[in-house]
């Protein structure tokens, strides 16, 4: 998750910006979007980004199979011992990686994480990455991108575009981990 922390943000401030029906619409779209890039989508592999990563994988790969009926490998990354902020957080317990049976080497992998926000995370991901195996590419697919980079880091699909102010946070809640579906943007509380 790349994105400012949100447990400060008072439910009152926070506004949705995507709802249940929203989410499920860029997911079809960005689904649709990857079959049209990858030709088929017959090599993609997609692995989210714990935690709300993993659950927009899990309901990409779902899409896909729907559009290119055949069944798509999906799997986890765990990236925090490749972050760079280790240091500057309290310890945090290791989330799960798993990767396909086929694996990814030679396979199009589409990390897919909830916010991309500074980059950070990626450039994580993409350690992680390596040290797995050799895909023969890799791209991104998010459901929000605040803006704000601080690494030239892309993302080839996103659900919504949102900028933000620096002041402002982007929270993810998803029905697996939350009870429901929504994006919501607040303001920070100093």
């Amino acid at each position: 998750m790349d994105k400012q922390d949100t447990s400060d943000m008072g439910a009152s401030d926070a506004r949705p910006v995507l709802e249940g029906p929203d989410i499920a619409r860029v997911l079809t779209r960005i689904a649709h979007e990857i079959v049209e890039r990858a030709k088929g989508a017959d090599d993609v592999v997609l692995l989210g980004i714990p935690t709300r990563g993993v659950y927009l994988a899990q309901r990409l790969a779902a899409k896909l199979e729907e559009i290119t009926d055949r069944k798509i490998p999906v799997g986890s990354l765990d990236i925090t011992m490749y972050r760079d902020d280790l240091r500057l957080h309290p310890p945090r317990a290791l989330a799960r990686t798993e990767i396909p049976g086929d694996g990814i080497d030679g396979r199009l992998v589409v990390l897919v994480d909830d916010v991309l926000f500074s980059g950070r995370t990626i450039r994580a991901a993409l350690d992680a990455l390596n040290d797995i195996g050799r895909p023969r590419a890799v791209q991104l697919a998010v459901l929000v991108d605040r803006g704000h980079r601080e690494l030239p880091i892309r993302a080839d699909y996103v659900g919504k575009n949102l900028p933000t102010s620096l002041r402002e946070t982007v929270k993810v809640q998803l029905a697996e981990e939350d009870g429901r579906d929504t994006v919501l943007l607040g303001v920070k509380q100093t």
